[in-house]
């Protein structure tokens, strides 16, 4: 089962692993500013646990999605910014 959904999310784009991890990234948002909202703390946990749950599931979607040269791309492409504008 785990090798047909690795096979299976491995056959999208490296665009579309990037727009998966990155909807992680208001999730975990979500998932934590919702403590800041005047309701009661059951309805809190639920939440808490949707979108967190929501956030590790885009998070590893997105990195299985990409795999181990994708994630070497996409780091690449951020060390190389840094560098050309002398940070």
């Amino acid at each position: 089962m785990k090798e047909k959904i690795k096979a299976f999310l491995s056959k999208f784009s490296f665009r579309t692993g990037v727009i998966v991890l990155a909807l992680c990234i208001p999730c975990y948002i979500f998932s934590f500013a919702q403590m800041a909202l005047p309701i009661s703390v059951e309805t809190k946990g639920v939440l808490w646990f949707i979108f967190f749950g929501l956030a590790k599931t885009f998070q590893y979607g997105g990195l299985t999605i990409l795999g181990v040269e994708g994630w070497k791309r996409l780091k690449s492409k951020f060390t190389r910014n840094k560098t050309q504008s002398g940070i």
